[in-house]
This record gives C-alpha cells, structure tokens and sequence, in this order.
C-alpha cells in the first residue's frame, strides 16, 4: 500500500503526511499526532486547572514545570487513549467511512503492533505523572477506569459523550492535586463545567457519522438530539460557563480572568450560531476551534495567576 493511500480521510495534508519517515507513520497516525485537536482539547483543563491552582496558592514557582509536564502527559496519554480506541473499535472502523483508512482496519499495523506501542506511550506517561506527589499519583492513575471504559459506552447508550466527558476533563482535577496535594471544591466546580464543555463540542464532532452510526448501531448524543442539537448546545454550554464560573467565583479570581471567561462564552456563542449539523466539513471546523476557546479561558486564568503572586 502506498502512503498516499494509507492516509487518514480527515487528516491529510498534516506533518506525518509531509515529513515523518515511513516506518513510523502508522504509530503517529494511531496516537492522533496527525490530528492534534484533540490532545490539545485533552490539555486545556489541565492548563486551566494549574493556573488557578497557581493563582489561589499565590505562586508561579510550579507553573512553568507543571505547564510542560501537562502538554507532553497530555499528547502522549491522548495517543494511548486513542490506540486503546483504535484497537477495541476496529471492526466498527472498518464499517464507517470517515475510519475504516486508520491504520488497524486499513491493515498497517496489527493489533498485537498497536497492544505494544500503547504499553510504551503508557509508560511515557506514568513517567511523566511520578514527577508529581502521591496524591496526584494516584488521581492520574484512576482516571485510567474512566479511559478504559469509554469505547465500549457508544455501544450501549446514548450519552457516550458524558463519559468522554469524565475522562477528557480529569485535568481539571490535576492541577489543584498537584499543588494542594487535594481536590477541594474549586476544583469539582471546574471538572463539572469542562465536563459540560466536552459533551457540547463532542456533540458537533459526532454530527459528521451520524449517517454511519445509524446503520451500524452506534450511539451518540448528536443521534439523540438530532435536529434538537442547538438547544442542547445553548444548555450544555451555558452551563460550562455558569459552573466554571462558580470554580472562579470559589477561587477568588480578579478581572482578568473574568475576562478569559466572558470570551470563552463568547466563543461559544459564535459555535452556537455557526454550527450546522448538516455540514459535516463545517461541523469538523467548529469542532477544532474549541482549542482557541480554551486557550482565551486560560490566557485570562494565568494572566490573573501572575497578578496575584505579585501582590
């Protein structure tokens, strides 16, 4: 098979395409490294969970570790989560469209190939968490239940996107054990609204297979709300931005990360009023640009975080 032909449908034209050798593209297009998107989106609550973890202790000294430590545990534990995906759906990729050209259905690599690179990015990132103190240790590792479970729920049920949820937000989480060496209430606060964030944007990603996973039995929430999708987005957003908010309120936060928050609605908003479901190209668009919405929240979190150290 040639690569041309052994490319992912929705990730051409990427820098595993152009530049990575061969041998290794089949591994780098099984951890997603060709379509980023989503471990940034992993990411963000992390990033926003250090800062205001760093903003209420009144000390950046951690931040800049705990920054680059997140990003890299981040891509490499988004690639595993994806390998595990990739290799517990296979059969179901191959039936779809948009995935039977990832690399297992497409043939490139086998599954006891992907079984062992997932074994090596875990143990990337178990290296990357025992940086961290006990507690926090062990935060990250039980957030694995959560990862395991997750492909098999779209079988099941109609609200896989919540469980997505749970397990794309843990971050939210893993900055205040990290810094306090606890979860308190704050950080519960801003878990819930990531969550309710993720089960939006998820809901837009889902909307370009809907066709597929009728005839195929999968489920998801753009199924479930199907026409109804836009109230379902004004109430899933609107609520990330009321209980992320709440986290802000607990944790004391000045003007500027008020500000972060009040163009992350905003952002939402314009998702709310650009999105068409029966667009799948621009569905797959607005899907990509929550990156920037939670890049807006955490430039508005760290900048408060720098202020309050100083004073």
């Amino acid at each position: 098979m040639s690569d041309a032909a052994a490319r992912v449908a929705d990730a051409t034209g990427n820098w595993v395409d152009r530049s990575a050798p061969l041998w290794s593209r089949p591994y780098l297009r099984l951890s997603r490294f060709d379509r980023p998107i989503g471990s940034w989106l992993l990411l963000m609550p992390c990033w926003w969970s250090a800062a205001l973890a760093a903003g209420v202790a009144h000390d950046l000294h951690p931040l800049p570790m705990m920054l680059v430590l997140f990003f890299v545990g981040a891509f490499v534990m988004r690639g595993a989560g994806c390998t595990w995906n990739d290799i517990t759906d296979r059969d179901l990729d191959a039936k779809v469209e948009r995935t039977r050209s990832r690399p297992i259905p497409a043939g490139q690599v086998s599954v006891k190939q992907a079984a062992a690179f997932l074994v090596l990015q875990a143990l990337i990132g178990l290296t990357i968490l025992i940086q961290f103190n006990g507690f926090a240790i062990a935060t990250g590792i039980a957030s694995l239940v959560i990862v395991a479970a997750y492909p098999f729920m779209k079988r099941i049920t109609y609200w896989p996107q919540i469980v997505l949820g749970l397990a794309f937000s843990w971050g939210a989480l893993m900055g205040f054990a990290v810094v306090f060496g606890r979860i308190d209430t704050t950080a519960l606060f801003l878990y819930a609204g990531a969550i309710s964030w993720v089960i939006g944007y998820d809901t837009i990603y889902a909307h370009q297979d809907t066709e597929d996973d009728a005839l195929i039995g999968i489920k998801s929430t753009a199924l479930l709300f199907g026409t109804r999708t836009r109230p379902a987005l004004i109430a899933f957003y609107g609520l990330a931005v009321v209980l992320i908010g709440v986290a802000l309120a607990l944790a004391g936060v000045h003007e500027a990360a008020w500000l972060g928050l009040s163009v992350f609605a905003a952002h939402l908003v314009w998702q709310i009023v650009r999105v068409d479901i029966n667009d799948p190209a621009l569905c797959l668009r607005v899907f990509k640009s929550n990156r920037d919405a939670g890049l807006l929240l955490f430039a508005g979190l760290l900048v408060d975080a720098v202020i309050r150290a100083a004073n």
